[in-house]
């Protein structure tokens, strides 16, 4: 609990038998309420791993639903066990779970009701081995979201995300993608509803366990991310009504 706010973390999870133990380490036994892990079909013994560790909810896919499909039963599962605060946590250890406490309290204390640890805010991204490529177009991609968002992310594409249970509630999730663009339609879904976005500086790793797409994959969800952030431009000045925003 925080400040008699329920703390549930969830672990949207795809192969991570061998990195979910170290993650689960770190995170405070004393803050957090609740951990839900959802293994999606992986091929290794993601679920039997996390059960073993002590984690309560496992849920454990019975065919592959995509990044964004993980994530909606995380997200469902956490606001059905009455959690006020939601932090998504990557079960691959390229995020420390040592931030939690921080982005908590920002959520907590109503700072904001929706916080991402940025890797571009300090210089941890390039140090901690994302692929220059990868930098590069981040950089573009978040510079062309905030000019047609009318935003000031440092980062749109950080997979570390904490929300408050009344942000989640109030959008409809289950209207995004299945597949990684999920990411920024939901960031859409909050802009639209008015929601503020609070960054705190995140250290990263890339490693052989740590989770990433490949080239092909990265160009598709970069375009994904070009056409959430048109129509939300094209909704935003009043010419469409896009229905990811109902």
């Amino acid at each position: 609990m925080y400040k008699g706010k329920k703390v549930v973390v969830v672990m949207p999870a795809y192969n991570a038998e061998k990195t979910v133990g170290i993650t689960l380490n770190e995170v405070d036994p004393d803050l957090v309420d609740d951990i839900v892990l959802v293994d999606d079909h992986s091929t290794d013994n993601t679920a039997q791993t996390a059960r073993d560790l002590g984690i309560k909810h496992v849920i454990r896919h019975d065919k592959n639903k995509g990044y964004g499909g993980n994530q909606k039963t995380c997200y469902h599962t956490a606001l059905d066990l009455g959690a006020d605060i939601i932090v998504m946590l990557h079960p691959d250890y390229q995020y420390t779970p040592l931030l939690i406490p921080a982005m908590v309290s920002i959520i907590g204390n109503d700072l904001y009701p929706v916080v991402f640890g940025s890797r571009i805010l300090g210089k941890g991204a390039l140090k901690g081995g994302m692929p220059v490529y990868k930098y590069i177009a981040n950089r573009i991609l978040t510079f062309t979201q905030n000019l047609l968002m009318n935003q000031k992310l440092g980062e749109y594409h950080t997979g570390y995300r904490a929300f408050s249970g009344k942000v989640l509630s109030s959008i409809n999730f289950d209207r995004c993608s299945d597949d990684f663009v999920f990411d920024n339609e939901i960031i859409a879904q909050i802009f639209g509803k008015g929601f503020e976005v609070g960054e705190v500086t995140c250290p990263t790793k890339y490693f052989d366990e740590a989770s990433s797409i490949n080239l092909s994959r990265s160009i598709t969800y970069g375009l994904g991310v070009l056409r959430v952030s048109f129509l939300y431009f094209l909704n935003r000045i009043g010419l469409i009504k896009w229905g990811l925003l109902k």
